[in-house]
């Protein structure tokens, strides 16, 4: 059976409101799609092609990647795909939120003296060996409930509160708690392709946001002029750049990187453009090509890599690997995977990380994946403290 395309829903509001558990929902700067069933899935990115020549027409393939690559995908290409307007990337936040039901518990993996424990490690590994320059560490939050997770009112919540971000859902194989969901609200865009053009926008070196204004203003600031943070940014431009460079004929690195935010935090950014010497190249490719980058593992990958593993206590799954999809030209776009959680049953896995770089001080790391987990708890609609 062919894939099919259903009327142009008139908001992305009407795609939520038309969600249900196990379907796929991905919100980008232009548009919103809102897929359910499943006609064919795969667990290789390099399957997609096939599928998608299988299920005819406009087809679209939404999925996943996980952090480690060698690992299964999951991807699926929906029975029927709707798209929609997606929200303006002006429109202001709306701190209003409906809270989950149930009371919760929450578990950390790591406890967060073993967290500055294992910063410390990574930056006496950097010194040790100079040729390891960064490695990104990450926290994990299991927030348990004693209702079952409302997962369109988590996603909900997430499109009203950042709907500048990449908002996203999609289905993931069991794991003995019935229908399991992939969700989050990414502000990187791993990749987007379009026709012969690329982009890439790649996100190191954080802050939180402030209420206050000038509190805010100040953060934003010493986020601009941080050598620690612009240092950790430089790596994660050099690495996409550098995968970049063999698809295109021509490519744009601007050398300064400018300030976004999001509901939360403040970003250092680098929006990277060019002109692919084979325009036929999908969307998935390039994103496998550029996955994973330092501003999730580290650099050098392969080092950076293995040093994470050494020192995280849990598995990172489908966190900061990458979601997105591809149409039949090829087309689409990629995020990276991270302000996510995976959801099945009762529970909710959080994760947040930071770039550790040879002079990061590890009560300010911890600092920072305190701060990104407690603005995730807040989004998705838990009443909780990281």
């Amino acid at each position: 059976m062919p894939q099919r395309t259903v009327a142009p829903a008139a908001t992305a509001d009407d795609l939520l409101t038309a969600y249900r558990p196990g379907d796929s929902f991905f919100s980008t700067s232009t548009t919103a799609l809102h897929g359910t069933g499943a006609l064919a899935t795969a667990d290789r990115l390099d399957d997609i092609p096939a599928v998608l020549a299988e299920a005819g027409g406009n087809a679209v393939a939404v999925g996943a990647v996980p952090f480690d690559a060698t690992r299964p995908a999951h991807v699926v290409v929906p029975e029927t795909v709707q798209w929609s307007p997606s929200p303006s990337r002006e429109s202001a936040a709306n701190t209003r939120w409906d809270a989950l039901a149930g009371t919760w518990s929450l578990t950390a993996h790591p406890e967060p003296e073993a967290h500055v424990a294992a910063v410390e490690r990574a930056v006496k590994a950097m010194a040790e060996d100079p040729g390891l320059r960064k490695v990104v560490l990450a926290r994990c939050l299991r927030a348990q409930s004693t209702e079952d997770v409302d997962v369109a009112t988590v996603l909900a919540n997430l499109l009203r509160r950042d709907p500048t971000a990449f908002v996203f859902a999609t289905n993931l194989p069991e794991r003995g708690d019935g229908v399991r969901t992939l969700l989050g609200a990414s502000p990187e865009l791993l990749v987007s392709k379009r026709g012969g053009r690329v982009e890439s926008n790649p996100l190191a070196g954080s802050a939180p946001r402030s209420a206050d204004a000038t509190k805010d203003q100040r953060r934003a600031v010493g986020l601009l002029t941080s050598s620690k943070d612009r240092h950790e940014h430089a790596v994660v431009v050099d690495a996409v750049a550098d995968a970049l460079s063999p698809h295109c004929r021509n490519l744009t690195v601007p050398t300064e990187p400018e300030l976004v935010r999001t509901a939360t935090m403040w970003h250092l950014s680098t929006r990277i453009s060019g002109e692919l010497t084979d325009p036929d190249v999908p969307a998935h490719r390039l994103a496998a090509d550029l996955h994973p980058t330092p501003a999730v593992c580290g650099s050098p990958t392969g080092r950076a890599f293995d040093t994470i593993t050494g020192l995280e206590p849990f598995d990172r799954g489908f966190y900061t690997g990458a979601v997105g999809y591809t149409d039949a030209a090829g087309d689409g776009e990629w995020v990276v995977t991270i302000r996510c959680a995976d959801v099945a049953g009762r529970s909710l896995d959080l994760y947040a990380g930071g770039g550790v770089m040879p002079e990061s001080e590890p009560e300010a790391e911890l600092a920072e994946t305190s701060d990104k987990l407690r603005t995730l708890l807040l989004a998705l609609g838990v009443d909780g403290t990281a």
